[in-house]
């Protein structure tokens, strides 16, 4: 099965309390207070995967605090399991191969980005816990980031990745040899190329140039190896090719091109001529197609899938329906999601949640239509399952009559009325946020927060008009989408004006700066995590392989070419407002973030200090875009729910454990002893 999945801004949390005791409470508090490690420390089990033959589950589980891969026969019990891997920090993914002999997973170091691809052998592992298999790094290069293009289904010991260590701008093709680790280079790339798109014969049959004018290309490469170029969007629209159909001579492709086009839809293209001939567009014409789920056994099209403020599904396969509808008749008003298919499809791993339901993993057998459970990721937030709060889609009015697609969640058994506020504002920014279990959420509003979660303009999924909004909007609209829906709340008497917090990650802790900086009497505190404060630098310092985008950065958010772009870059800029900044500010940055560099927080805590204004810092020397390791994870919700309680007079949890304690100490900065580096 291909699956495409948009993905979001990066989320990494926290929390805390004014009860020194994690599971008391105070008599006027209406729930018990969570312990945060029930949201935010490893959980038992997750990601779980069937083996192409179902004969085996792999899955994710703790070994030293750190999430690793262990195998298990089908039938036996999860304690039983094989552990495959010593990691020292998580993943970023793992998959088996089509005849089950490997799993491959990737892998960067300490949050860099620079991902390598490991193999190692389920069939290897012992009932040992401390005897593991070997896994091989089959791509051992310091400062290349590896991108998987195809798993071989013919030869399942082949696969064709892209490999940047000669320019790490691009990708060169390479097919590699899991075996041995044998590489072989297909094409080398000096034509901007950024996909490959394999046919059923696992020919490469598309490739996706991005020129420097930023726009899109499909090419169609012919039996000689040439290149024809049948298909181009321009650098504001969007095209993604999924996969041949089942005849091998057209190509599912999701597009928004042409001004008649508002919502991304699916198109079935000839590579022939170029001609696009519509499948399916959103029936409500609401939003944009999220996604296309397709069989690797039949070839064809399963489902679509739109989300508008919930999920709606729409089959073009009617037995797959008939059985996904089973499952919504057995776990009513939940949401469900298929996670992992055996080859022949017989046999499903499928998680049932809701906003307010925690996740358990089921398995599906077709044949007999029996359903078993397998596991729950946070088994200890079941006892507690009875005070989580339902997420509420909103809709609100910005400044310029603009609608504001939003969720809010508010405490249990609270009345709605002049409650502390947390605006959690999504990454990306051309990324969104959606209805269903969050555990920032959750945790805020146990602390006796309302917690708006809004999808501003420049949001994607509500369509083109909607996403363009956004362009230079940066720290202006984009920013007044997020203070009209805290009017929208004051107006109700839903939010106390005075007790109006922010918190953010990536473009999120942008968001937070610039709320700080642009208005700065709304916010009595913010939380930065990882967000850019200098625009200028920001664009300077993108990883080299982001070259593909540099255009659509400089279209949506400024350009320095320019005197109007400079300009429109310094006002957005909260570091070059960092005097209007009142509002006391904690900053968490990961020092090896490829994307939003160290330096981004090292600025504007060297410029708040020089104000004399309240700010702190706290800095991971192991981490990247967002913290991984539980241990910093847990320690940097501490410290921002701490921080933000201090301020919004909530409770919140005030012991951690022992380790957490000591890592939050290692990683909290004196901001007297911070200097730019050179």
């Amino acid at each position: 099965m291909k699956t495409l999945i948009y993905f979001l801004a990066f989320i990494c949390l926290f929390s805390v309390n004014v009860n020194s005791q994690t599971k008391s409470q105070k008599p006027e508090n209406p729930v018990p207070l969570i312990d945060r490690s029930i949201f935010f420390d490893n959980p038992e089990i997750e990601d779980g995967k069937l083996s192409p033959d179902g004969q085996y589950i792999s899955f994710m589980k703790s070994y030293n605090g750190i999430m690793n891969i262990w195998v298990k026969n089908f039938n036996e019990p999860f304690d039983k399991a094989r552990r495959l891997t010593n990691l020292e920090q998580p993943v970023g993914n793992y998959f088996w191969t089509d005849d089950g002999k490997y799993i491959l997973y990737v892998k960067d170091k300490g949050g860099n980005e620079n991902y390598n691809i490991y193999a190692v052998m389920p069939s290897a592992a012992k009932g040992n816990s401390h005897d593991i298999p070997d896994s091989r790094n089959l791509t051992p290069f310091d400062n290349v980031r590896v991108r998987i293009f195809m798993m071989s289904k013919k030869d399942p010991d082949i696969t064709m990745i892209g490999l940047n260590n000669r320019d790490p701008k691009w990708h060169d093709l390479f097919k590699l040899q899991i075996s041995s680790g044998k590489l072989t280079k297909i094409r080398e790339n000096k034509d901007r190329l950024t996909n490959w798109i394999f046919d059923w014969d696992e020919k490469p049959r598309i490739a996706v140039r991005n020129p420097e004018d930023g726009s899109t290309e499909l090419l169609n490469t012919d039996s000689d190896g040439k290149m024809n170029k049948i298909y181009t969007v321009s650098p504001l629209e969007y095209s993604y090719p999924y996969v041949f159909n089942k005849n091998n001579d057209q190509l599912y492709l999701e597009t928004n091109k042409g001004a008649e086009n508002n919502f991304i839809k699916l198109v079935l293209l000839d590579p022939k001529t170029g001609t696009a001939t519509d499948v399916e567009k959103d029936p409500q014409n609401r939003v944009d197609l999220r996604y296309a789920v397709f069989s690797d056994l039949r070839k064809d099209l399963i489902y679509t899938s739109y989300t508008d403020d919930k999920e709606r599904l729409y089959f073009k396969d009617k037995i797959f329906e008939t059985d996904y509808n089973l499952l919504k008749s057995r776990f009513p008003n939940t949401q469900i999601e298929i996670n992992s298919l055996t080859k022949d499809e017989k046999k499903w791993l499928f998680t049932v949640s809701g906003d307010a339901k925690v996740a358990t993993v089921y398995l599906f057998d077709r044949d007999s239509k029996q359903i078993t459970e397998q596991y729950t990721p946070r088994p200890k937030l079941k006892a507690y399952e009875a005070y989580l709060s339902p997420m509420q889609p909103i809709r609100y009015r910005s400044s310029d009559g603009l609608e504001i697609p939003a969720y809010l969640t508010l405490p249990k058994n609270v009345p709605p009325e002049k409650l502390p506020l947390l605006v959690f504002p999504h990454g990306g920014p051309w990324g969104r946020s959606y209805w269903g279990f969050n555990s920032v959420a959750q945790l805020f509003a146990n602390r006796g927060f309302a917690v708006l979660d809004p999808n501003f303009r420049g949001s994607t999924g509500y369509g083109k008009n909607f996403l363009d909004a956004g362009n230079l909007q940066w720290g202006k609209l984009m920013q007044d989408d997020i203070t009209w829906g805290i009017k929208h709340l004051v107006q109700q008497g839903i939010v106390d004006p005075k007790r109006v917090t922010i918190m953010g990650v990536s473009y999120g802790g942008y968001a937070t700066l610039a709320g700080l900086a642009f208005t700065p009497d709304v916010y009595a505190a913010g939380v930065d995590i990882v967000g850019p404060s200098n625009l200028f630098t920001l664009l300077n310092t993108i990883p080299p392989y982001w070259e593909a985008a540099r255009k659509m950065f400089e279209l949506r958010m400024g350009s320095e070419k320019t005197e109007e772009g400079k300009k429109i870059l310094k006002e957005a800029s909260p570091l070059f407002s960092a005097e209007k900044i009142k509002a006391p500010l904690l900053i968490i940055q990961g020092a090896n973030d490829p994307r939003v560099k160290k330096a981004e927080s090292d600025q504007i805590v060297i410029a708040l200090r020089n104000l004399n204004r309240t700010v702190q810092y706290i800095l991971a020397d192991d981490e990247g875009h967002g913290f991984d390791k539980p241990v910093n994870n847990m320690a940097m919700v501490a410290a921002a729910e701490k921080f933000l309680a201090q301020y919004a007079g909530t409770r919140y949890q005030q012991d951690m454990p022992e380790d957490v304690a000591k890592r939050l100490k290692e990683m909290t900065v004196d901001i007297e002893t911070v200097k730019l580096d050179k």
